[in-house]
């Protein structure tokens, strides 16, 4: 889990970031069809979402030698 919400944390940000240069990401094109609110919304959404997955997924076991 924690993969999945650091892409979608990682998309989120970017999508903020490119949408202060009249850009967007090709596969997030979709987000301002409801108007400026709501495509703000689901990138804030996609951040928070990524966020806790990202915390609330386990950690990869780390292998001990012998």
């Amino acid at each position: 889990m924690r993969t999945v919400g650091t892409y979608l944390a990682i998309f989120g940000i970017a999508s903020v970031i490119l949408s202060f240069f009249n850009m967007e990401l090709r596969i997030l094109m979709w987000i301002d069809m409801w108007g400026a609110s709501v495509g703000w919304g689901i990138r804030i959404g996609l951040i928070v979402l990524g966020a806790i997955l990202f915390f609330a997924g386990k950690a990869p076991e780390e292998e001990v030698p012998e």
